[in-house]
């Protein structure tokens, strides 16, 4: 329940803070509106270092470098397959214990 809060709240501190410089930008609202969103997208900033564990992305390179290859030593297409090879390769780097 933890990790679907976290999410939830990167989520709105991204949102939040990129629809402010959107209003600045392209409505043409106040200046004024770049402090919050600065605000907003160093809090979301801050929230993605809580994401995952240190060694997740390492995990998760020697992963797909590993099916690479094997892919490209029997000729396997780069397809919908892979695409669900690298979903469940990132639920596994992410969750190494199960």
């Amino acid at each position: 329940m933890k990790t679907f809060f976290l999410f939830v709240a990167t989520a709105l501190a991204e949102i939040v803070g990129c629809h402010l410089a959107y209003l600045w930008l392209k409505q043409k609202r106040s200046i004024l509106l770049l402090i919050p969103a600065a605000l907003s997208l160093a809090f979301f900033a801050g929230l993605l270092t809580l994401h995952l564990r240190p060694g997740v992305y390492a995990r998760l390179a020697e992963r797909r470098h590993t099916q690479f290859t094997r892919d490209v030593q029997t000729g396997e297409p780069h397809g919908r397959a892979n695409s669900r090879r690298l979903a469940n390769d990132c639920f596994a780097a992410m969750n190494p214990k199960q």
